[in-house]
C-alpha cells in the first residue's frame, strides 16, 4: 500500500510539474485580465451594489431559487475560507518566500471578474429539478451554453468538468481540509488522527445529508463568527508588530519579481517558482475561475443572473484579498517564514511571537487549531455540496446519498495521509475543474457582456 502511494504521488508531482501548473498560469489570471478589461473593472465599480445587494436591499422571496443572497454567499465562502488561509498561505511562503503574497493579490483581484462570470452564467443557464429546486454551475453553462458552438462536445466537455468537481470535492473540499485539521490537533493536542478522522465524519455526515439548506443554515452563522474571530486574533499580532508592518509590504513587492534568497531556515526561490506557488495557493484559496462557487450562487433567489454576480466579487474580496493577506502579514512580520517550520507550525510559530508581546504565553496553538477547525470544517460540508450536484448532472439523484458516504469515507482518509501527497493531489484535480471552466467562460463571454449590458440599463433606469 505505501509503495503504491509512493508511485501515486511521484505521478502527481510530475503532472503538476510540467504540465498542469504551466496550463494554469497561461489559463488563470489572463483569463481574468481580459474579461476585467472588456467590462472595464467592474468589480470595482460594482462594489456598492454587491454590498447591497448582500444585505438584502433587492431580495424578494418569490423569486426563482433556494436560498437568500447572504445564505450563498457565506456557504460559496465556507468553502473557499479553509485551511488554504492558514495552512496554504504558509506553504506557500515557504516554498515561494514572501513574494508569493503578490501574486495571491493578483490571483484575488482578477479573480473577482472570474467569479463575477462563473456566477452570472451559472444563473443564466442553471435548471430547475422536479421537486422545484434549482441546480446550476459550469457544467449546465458548458453543455447548454455551448451547444451551438461545439455540438455534441459541449456535452462531453460539461461531463470533464462534473467528474472534475467529483474529484475536487475529494480533494479541495475534503482531504486537504481534513488534513489539515487532523494535522492541527496531533500537534497541539496530541489527538490521534484515526480519532480525529472518525468523529469528524460523523459530524459531516449528519450534516450533509440535510442538504443545501442544513448546509446554508449552518455556513450562515458559521462564517461571520469565524470571519470576526480571526480578524481579531490577527489584529493582535499586527499591533504588537506595527512597526514592522512597512518593511513586509515592502519585502512582498521586492521578492514578488526578484524571488528570495536564502535566509534564516528559507532556501531561497526563484522568480518563477515565487509567481507559480502564489498563482497555485491563490487559486485554491479563493477558487476563482474553478467554477466551484457558481454551483452554490446558482441556488440563490432572483430574477437577475448578474445581480448574483455582483455578490460573487466579494468572495476572492473576503477570502484572498483580505484573510490571506492578514495570515501573510502575521507570519512575514515576525520573522517566522525564514524560520524553516513548514505549515500550520509556521502560522502557530507566528501567533505565539505575537501574543506573547502581550505576556499571554501559550494560547497561540488554541487560536490557530480553533480558527483551523472552523474554516476547514465549513469548507468540508459545503464542497460535499459542490461533488453532489456533479453527480447528480452524471448519474441522477438516486446517486447522492451513496456518493455522501463516499465523501464520508474521504474525510477520514484526509486525517490520515500524509501532507505531502494530499497538497500534491490537490494542485491536481484543480486543474481538472478550472480548465474546461476557463475555456467556456472564454467561448461565452459574448454571452456574459451581453447580459451585463442589460443589467446596466436596467439598474440605471431603476436607479438601483
Amino acid at each position: 500500500m505505501d509503495f503504491l502511494l509512493q508511485q501515486f504521488e511521484v505521478y502527481i508531482n510530475l503532472y503538476n510539474e510540467y504540465v498542469g501548473g504551466y496550463l494554469i498560469l497561461l489559463l488563470l489570471v489572463p483569463t481574468g485580465m481580459y474579461i476585467t478589461f472588456r467590462l472595464g473593472f467592474l468589480q470595482l465599480r460594482g462594489l456598492k451594489h454587491a454590498l447591497n445587494i448582500v444585505r438584502g436591499k433587492y431580495s424578494d422571496k418569490r423569486h426563482l431559487g433556494d436560498i437568500t443572497h447572504f445564505k450563498a454567499l457565506t456557504t460559496a465562502l465556507s468553502s473557499t475560507v479553509g485551511t488554504g488561509n492558514i495552512v496554504g498561505v504558509a506553504l506557500a511562503i515557504y516554498w515561494g518566500g514572501p513574494g508569493v503574497v503578490f501574486w495571491l493579490w493578483v490571483t484575488g483581484f482578477f479573480g473577482m471578474m472570474l467569479k463575477f462570470s462563473e456566477c452570472t452564467l451559472a444563473l443564466k443557464f442553471r435548471k430547475v429539478n422536479a421537486d422545484g429546486t434549482v441546480s446550476g454551475g459550469p457544467m449546465y453553462y458548458i453543455e447548454y451554453g455551448l451547444k451551438k458552438q461545439l455540438g455534441k462536445f459541449a456535452k462531453v466537455l460539461a461531463s470533464i468538468f462534473a467528474v472534475a468537481a467529483v474529484l475536487c470535492s475529494l480533494g479541495t473540499g475534503n482531504i486537504a481540509q481534513a488534513n489539515g485539521i487532523a494535522d492541527a490537533l496531533i500537534t497541539n493536542y496530541q489527538i490521534p488522527t484515526y480519532v480525529t478522522g472518525l468523529f469528524l465524519t460523523l459530524l459531516v455526515l449528519i450534516i450533509i445529508v440535510g442538504g443545501l439548506k442544513r448546509i446554508a443554515d449552518v455556513t450562515e452563522k458559521l462564517v461571520p463568527i469565524m470571519a470576526i474571530f480571526y480578524l481579531l486574533a490577527t489584529m493582535v499580532v499586527l499591533i504588537s508588530y506595527a512597526s514592522h508592518i512597512p518593511a513586509a509590504f515592502e519585502l512582498i513587492f521586492d521578492s514578488a519579481f526578484h524571488g528570495t534568497a536564502l535566509t534564516g531556515g528559507f532556501v531561497g526561490s526563484t522568480f518563477f517558482m515565487t509567481m507559480v506557488m502564489g498563482v497555485r495557493r491563490g487559486l485554491f484559496s479563493n477558487e476563482a475561475g474553478q467554477g466551484s462557487a457558481a454551483i452554490a450562487h446558482a441556488a440563490a433567489k432572483t430574477e437577475y443572473p448578474v445581480r448574483e454576480g455582483f455578490v460573487a466579487t466579494l468572495e476572492p474580496l473576503i477570502d484572498t484579498i483580505v484573510i490571506c493577506t492578514l495570515t501573510a502579514l502575521v507570519v512575514i512580520v515576525t520573522d517566522s517564514w525564514s524560520s524553516g517550520i513548514q505549515g500550520v507550525g509556521m502560522t502557530i510559530s507566528a501567533f505565539e511571537m505575537g501574543f506573547s508581546n502581550f505576556g499571554v504565553v501559550g494560547v497561540a496553538k488554541h487560536i490557530v487549531a480553533f480558527g483551523l477547525v472552523m474554516f476547514a470544517f465549513s469548507t468540508i460540508i459545503s464542497w460535499s455540496y459542490y461533488g453532489s450536484r456533479g453527480v447528480q448532472y452524471l448519474m441522477g439523484d438516486k446517486y447522492i446519498k451513496p456518493y455522501y458516504y463516499f465523501y464520508g469515507l474521504f474525510v477520514f482518509l484526509g486525517s490520515i495521509w500524509s501532507i505531502d501527497l494530499v497538497w500534491g493531489f490537490v494542485d491536481m484535480v484543480i486543474t481538472f475543474m478550472t480548465i474546461p471552466n476557463l475555456i467556456a467562460l472564454i467561448l461565452l463571454f459574448p454571452v456574459l457582456k451581453k447580459e451585463v449590458q442589460n443589467y446596466l440599463a436596467l439598474k440605471k433606469s431603476k436607479n438601483w
